[in-house]
């Protein structure tokens, strides 16, 4: 059997797309369950968009600022 071969400039994009995929999911996991959308936390528990969704959810459906991402007050 053979053994599947990357290109070695492969490495560094998969590990930059796993941090970016990373960064949102924590940032959409955390507003949810702040929010207590408990429907939208299984969702991104479940699925894997490389951070697509966790973007569409924290800027249209809560219609969050980048400045209230990081800030510890979020209003339900």
């Amino acid at each position: 059997m053979e053994s599947l071969q990357l290109p070695i400039w492969s490495v560094p994009i998969v590990l930059i797309l796993g941090v970016w995929t990373l960064f949102w999911k924590a940032m959409a996991l955390w507003r949810a369950a702040r929010k207590s959308h408990r429907v939208w936390f299984v969702i991104f528990m479940i699925v894997n968009t490389a951070g697509i969704l966790e973007l569409i959810y924290l800027f249209v459906i809560t219609k969050a600022k980048s400045t209230d991402l990081l800030s510890k007050k979020i209003e339900a």
